[in-house]
């Protein structure tokens, strides 16, 4: 079974609303083992959202469309699916009365055109999910379908997951899932990463199953999706556990986090379990550290605080400088860490600028340079993780 996702709406062409449909059902249809090759965004135009839907019904068994369900005028995916069926419309007087309710519920008249909504073309089925005003639709064709839901991100969810992936699955007869697990890295470039990994990769490409893929993500890193295909979950957690086992064993530190896991996450979850804190100088990365840290450690358990603050110029090289910042602000905060970030403006050139990192404690003080690329702004949000990394490679090598 293969499904493809048609998003409709000049608006989603012109960048003024960021479609977020079609990741959420590319990821739910992953989850439910259904596979789902292309994505494609369509205009409010006839002609081309008919010709989007022909394609995908070429090349897919299912397609899912959102958006164009709405009242107004340029709401016309009904009827280029009607059109697409080769069947007239009809108006669901059922339909009708229920806006009608909804509207009387908020105190509202119902405006005429919002009996569009309820024109559903001959064969359709209404999917019995209906939180806002636009009925979903399923509508066959042959043997394949095509499924109608409203944009409205909260209608859609409530459609797909109640009709919609149920349909699905039963059509399929597919009892399969498809899971992903993201391991998240720090310090090695996309190339550097398919280098290391190139002798797995071949091998995995042989087997087909699972497959790995990379996807750069600027100051997050670089990530390394491990994709399975299994007859269950417990079969999908095996082989992405010991796959992940591999990739580590072969990357190394680089690999700092699963999934969801920020830099800053990984952090301040290694300082709770050891009962250690850590503050930061922050005069290169001007509060942006302090903004994410407090996202996570809200009462400031373990990230105890930032100064931002000119740097102290003097005669020293940046690396001393960094040094002295980072154990000045550890002794003004009273933490078991202090961190510091300083530009090196000497001899700094071309895209790349060189950042000195510190790290102070009560045991050892610790330096290094590093290049960054990139504007300020970048140049500070890798700052950032680049100390905050720092920060974890000296716990884990402790």
């Amino acid at each position: 079974m293969r499904c493809e996702v048609v998003a409709i709406g000049t608006e989603l062409l012109l960048g003024q609303i960021v479609d977020t449909n079609s990741s959420w059902i590319g990821e739910q249809l992953a989850l439910a083992g259904i596979d789902s090759h292309f994505q494609v965004k369509v205009g409010d135009n006839f002609a081309r959202m008919a010709a989007a839907l022909r394609q995908a019904l070429a090349r897919s068994d299912a397609v899912i469309c959102c958006g164009g369900l709405g009242p107004t005028q340029d709401d016309i995916t009904r009827e280029v699916i009607a059109h697409i069926m080769g069947v007239e419309m009809r108006r669901d007087e059922a339909i009708v009365e229920k806006i009608r309710v909804m509207f009387e519920s908020r105190g509202r008249a119902m405006a005429d055109n919002n009996r569009r909504q309820a024109e559903v073309p001959l064969g359709a089925t209404v999917i019995p999910q209906m939180p806002g005003t636009a009925p979903g639709l399923i509508c066959p064709l042959g043997d394949k379908v095509i499924y109608a839901l409203p944009g409205v991100p909260y209608e859609l969810h409530e459609m797909m997951l109640g009709t919609v992936l149920p349909d699905l699955r039963q059509r399929s007869g597919q009892t399969a899932v498809i899971r992903s697990r993201i391991l998240r890295t720090w310090g090695q470039s996309e190339s550097g990463l398919a280098e290391l990994l190139a002798d797995r990769i071949e091998e995995l490409d042989g087997r087909g199953n699972p497959t790995l893929a990379f996807q750069a993500s600027g100051i997050e890193g670089i990530k390394v999706r491990i994709t399975v295909k299994a007859e269950d979950e417990a079969a999908a957690e095996e082989i992405l556990a010991a796959e992940e086992a591999g990739i580590r064993e072969l990357l190394g530190d680089i690999v700092f986090g699963v999934d969801g896991e920020t830099m800053e996450h990984v952090v301040v979850e290694a300082l709770r379990a050891r009962d250690r804190s850590f503050a930061v100088a922050e005069s290169l990365t001007g509060g942006l550290m302090a903004l994410r840290l407090t996202e996570i450690d809200p009462a400031m358990a373990v990230f105890r605080g930032a100064r931002v603050a000119p740097a102290e110029r003097s005669a020293a090289s940046a690396e001393e400088r960094a040094r002295a910042a980072a154990r000045g602000i550890r002794e003004a905060f009273g933490s078991d860490f202090g961190l510091a970030a300083l530009h090196v403006e000497a001899g700094d050139a071309g895209p790349s600028k060189t950042v000195a990192l510190a790290i102070a404690s009560a045991e050892a003080e610790r330096t290094t340079s590093i290049a960054l690329p990139g504007d300020r702004r970048r140049l500070r949000n890798f700052a950032v993780i680049s100390l905050l990394n720092y920060l974890r490679l000296t716990l884990s090598r402790a």
